[in-house]
């Protein structure tokens, strides 16, 4: 099975593949001279040129077309190119480039507004940012003025941003070399019932085991010292861990018995992502702040925000909010946003990620998982999944280690690449995570890629 094609692009038709070609040999040569890349060992890296993107595919430097099933980093919801987003950009472009963040201005307006409405509960005034991780640090800083208190709770197996504060309150490896323990960031284990720390068996004693050490935790930490719990809805870098029934219930209770702001990240899980505007909804809860970025606008032009409650919001109508940015509701960006909710809203797009997620990609995943020794467990919503895969299914030995790859998830990449597969990866996890667009033919194509290359990890174990 292969969807890899040597073609143009279609919206690139006037060009020929020699001159895609060049061109993209061109952009590798100047990326490798002048573009300092994130994450990365920069002698180490030989980063995949594209020269196209369309719905669900984008094509490299060969002109190879491939199926993205990882959303570039989770945030391409409403796909690449939409006619109706690149028009909106154009057209707002033409109007009015940039304004002041002090000055009103039609598109953060109505932006606004929309985000509103589609929040849960009375999230109704919008704090916009460049992206999600200073929207997670607006949020620290709005709850830390709001209850005077300095300390934030928040998990291990989780990731909130690369900024000062949102790298110390992520709790994988990427935190180690930035963390010198002084920002006030406390973690805990939340609940991951396959890799479980509380010793559980069922959903319900994770659930309730991991509630009872956060309680305790807060009560250790000194209660009158926590501003708030930051949580991923569902977290979804770090692997997708879907919250099993009455945690965040729970945790909510917690909130509210302590007097701690519930801060949910929702910047990769949010904008249909989970199968509904925000994965808070699956669970019945409302937070006090809850941020996002990546879905709002699909990352078409950099965007992010805070939605904030009314509690919270009361604590700045008579006192100064102390921060900004020169860029907070840019046009160009907050028109992306009202065209992405629009076209979501007007073509289904959230319910199709619902209906994807149940009829599709959970039952194939899982049909996978039957044929695979390789993988160890499936797990998600929507079009947010991830495979976890092990070198035995007993132990549950990860194919490779937390923090890195192996030999083994390269070959396994790779083949999904020569097959015209874009994979997501973290450690010892494959993430299904394409576009809230993709048809069930698509998602099923990438699915029979990713079958055949899983291939390779079986063998490993033999």
């Amino acid at each position: 099975m292969t969807l890899t094609t040597n073609s143009v692009p279609p919206h690139r038709a006037g060009e020929t593949l020699a001159e895609l070609r060049a061109e993209a040999a061109r952009t590798h040569e100047l990326d490798r001279k002048h573009v300092f890349h994130s994450w990365a060992a920069q002698a180490r890296i030989n980063p995949m040129t594209i020269v196209a993107a369309d719905g669900c595919y984008v094509w490299d430097g060969e002109g190879n077309r491939l199926l993205d099933f990882s959303s570039q980093l989770v945030n391409t919801n409403i796909g690449h190119q939409h006619p109706r987003v690149v028009a909106a950009v154009q057209q707002q472009a033409a109007k009015l480039c940039t304004i002041a963040p002090q000055h009103a201005n039609a598109a953060r307006s109505e932006a606004a507004r929309l985000i509103a409405e589609r929040t849960p509960g009375e999230l109704n005034k919008v704090f916009f940012t460049n992206g999600g991780a200073d929207a997670n640090e607006h949020a620290v800083r709005m709850a830390r003025l709001h209850t005077g208190r300095h300390k934030v709770l928040s998990r291990y197996r989780s990731y909130h941003g690369g900024t000062d504060t949102a790298i110390n309150l992520t709790g994988d490896p990427r935190r180690w070399p930035n963390d010198t323990g002084t920002s006030g960031v406390v973690h805990f284990f939340g609940p991951f019932l396959y890799r479980s720390h509380f010793h559980a068996s069922t959903e319900a004693e994770e659930a309730d085991r991991a509630l009872a050490h956060l309680d305790e935790v807060i009560r250790l930490e000194g209660p009158s010292t926590i501003a708030a719990i930051v949580l991923e809805s569902i977290p979804g870098t770090a692997g997708i861990m879907v919250p099993p029934p009455g945690y965040l219930t729970g945790v909510r209770e917690l909130c509210d018995r302590y007097g701690i702001v519930l801060i949910a990240d929702e910047v990769m899980a949010g904008f249909g992502r989970t199968g509904r505007w925000f994965a808070v909804e699956h669970f019945g809860v409302v937070p006090d702040l809850l941020t996002f970025a990546k879905g709002v606008n699909s990352g078409y032009v950099p965007l992010g925000g805070v939605a904030i409650g009314p509690e919270i919001a009361a604590t700045f109508d008579d006192r100064a909010y102390p921060g900004g940015l020169t860029y907070s509701g840019h046009p160009l960006a907050t028109a992306a946003a009202v065209a992405t909710i629009a076209a979501m809203t007007e073509e289904g797009v959230v319910e199709n990620a619902a209906a994807i997620g149940a009829e599709v990609i959970g039952p194939r995943l899982r049909a996978l998982a039957e044929r695979h020794a390789s993988i160890g467990e499936v797990r998600g919503t929507g079009v947010f999944w991830a495979i976890e895969l092990v070198r035995d299914r007993t132990t549950r030995e990860p194919l490779a280690p937390y923090g890195g790859s192996s030999p083994v998830m390269d070959a396994v990449l790779a083949a999904c690449k020569s097959q015209g597969l874009l994979p997501f990866a973290n450690f010892n996890r494959i993430h299904v995570v394409p576009p809230c667009t993709i048809t069930a033919e698509e998602a099923a194509a990438g699915l029979a890629i990713l079958d055949s290359a899983l291939d390779l990890a079986d063998q490993s174990l033999t």
